[in-house]
């Protein structure tokens, strides 16, 4: 596969920053590794260009006639490969060439269809959704349905303004967007990513948790709604008190101590697997994390931002930049080794003996582009610098093609998570 045609740019004025990016993409497109004949594009702007967002659509697919879909959203912040804007006017575009067939953009005006319906056969999906659209977790449980494997990935739309989100297809998969335009509120879109027959194409997607337990696992016992009241069998708010070694005879101290607290919750089946990260001080991909939103002293419970069920695990846990930055660490690590092959030719071992992870991309390693969503209260802020967590990201697993966005909730397998980050590569299959 060739290398993803990608650009990012910051300006005041959206028509700038949209010049600096098309003059990228057009200079990437006339280098011999990169992609010649793109056909999908991921367009991702901050807030401050939300306005604005039928005019970037109408303006970027203008100049880029040979692009016949394009999906995105918005976010506080937007990333591209090794820097983040916060904070600041700016727009990330990566063009994907992939076959028609292998790919559908989907959205409210053309929902995804199921699995079992005998059209299209999505494998996997990149899903962005609104927050306030009713009962966005079960939807994307819903959509996960709708896929081979069960597995989506992507974030909901972070704004201070309109949560908009792209979707359009001049491919004809898509009906009905000559009304729309392309710009959407509420809901769910994005692009479902079919299995690719030849095999020369995968996906490959990890979850890197940003919080840290700080006590054991415990059973739920007992619950009414969002109010945990038993764990193990004990008063849940007594459990919770002893865990973090505080009193509410000192209630100052409790309530700060509490305000950083939040907890991990799992499914019983899920707890073997999440042993071995566990072990490392850290949460799986099995954990959801959610916050506490109160205490009930009458019926010593604890109300968190979720509904769980007697059965479930919890766990209680902290955010923390340390375990952040050496989960996203691991994932890296992970997928280049799965894709760096473990015999090399003499020539191949030259070429990357010696290279720092930062260096331009070998084709050994066959990553044509990756997307990187990323939870809205993590960034370089959470990392102790600008840009620090795609500059984590950019060293540990190379200088590939990466376009994201801080999301208002990540999403990964069929859950909707938190704190999180959600890598997720496009590569050649060995």
């Amino acid at each position: 596969m060739k290398l993803f045609p990608y650009g990012h740019a910051t300006h005041p004025q959206w028509q700038m920053a949209a010049g600096l990016v098309l003059a990228q993409l057009r200079a990437h497109m006339t280098l011999p590794g990169y992609a010649r004949a793109p056909t999908l594009a991921l367009l991702y702007i901050t807030d401050h260009y939300a306005v604005h967002a039928q005019d970037i659509l109408d303006h970027l697919s203008a100049e880029l006639p040979d692009i016949t879909d394009w999906s995105g959203t918005v976010g506080v912040g937007i990333a591209s490969n090794n820097v983040e804007y916060f904070d600041e006017p700016a727009l990330a575009v990566m063009l994907c060439e992939l076959p028609h067939d292998q790919y559908r953009v989907f959205s409210g005006v053309s929902p995804l269809p199921p699995a079992a319906s005998g059209r299209f056969k999505a494998h996997t999906a990149l899903v962005h959704a609104d927050a306030g659209t009713p009962d966005v977790a079960e939807l994307i449980d819903e959509m996960a349905q709708r896929t081979e494997s069960g597995y989506v990935f992507g974030g909901l739309a972070s704004s201070r303004s309109s949560t908009v989100q792209f979707a359009f297809s001049g491919h004809g998969n898509v009906k009905g967007h000559g009304a729309a335009g392309g710009v959407f509120n509420g809901g769910l879109s994005g692009v479902a990513f079919a299995r690719d027959p030849s095999g020369g194409m995968v996906l490959m997607s990890r979850i890197t948790q940003g919080c840290q337990p700080v006590s054991a696992n415990h059973d739920i016992t007992a619950c009414e709604s969002n109010v945990v009241t038993g764990l193990d069998g004990q008063p849940a708010l007594d459990v919770m008190l002893e865990d973090l070694k505080v009193s509410l005879d000192q209630p100052r101290e409790a309530l700060a101590r509490v305000r950083t607290t939040l907890v991990g919750l799992s499914r019983p089946e899920d707890s073997l697997h999440d042993a071995r990260s566990r072990r490392a001080g850290q949460f799986g991909a099995e954990v959801v994390v959610r916050h506490v939103i109160g205490l009930d002293p009458a019926r010593k419970g604890i109300a968190i931002a979720e509904v769980p069920h007697v059965g479930m695990k919890l766990a209680f846990c902290e955010r923390n930049a340390q375990a952040a930055r050496a989960d996203l660490i691991r994932v890296c690590a992970e997928i280049r080794e799965e894709l760096e092959p473990e015999e090399v030719t003499l020539d191949v071992a030259s070429a990357l003996g010696g290279v720092p992870a930062d260096a331009a991309p070998h084709p050994a390693r066959r990553i044509a582009g990756a997307i990187y969503v990323s939870c809205s209260g993590r960034g370089g802020p959470h990392f102790g610098a600008p840009s620090a967590e795609l500059q984590i990201v950019r060293r540990a697993l190379g200088d590939v093609p990466l376009v994201g966005f801080f999301a208002g909730g990540e999403i990964a397998r069929h859950h909707l998570y938190g704190y999180t980050g959600v890598l997720t590569v496009f590569a050649a299959a060995d």
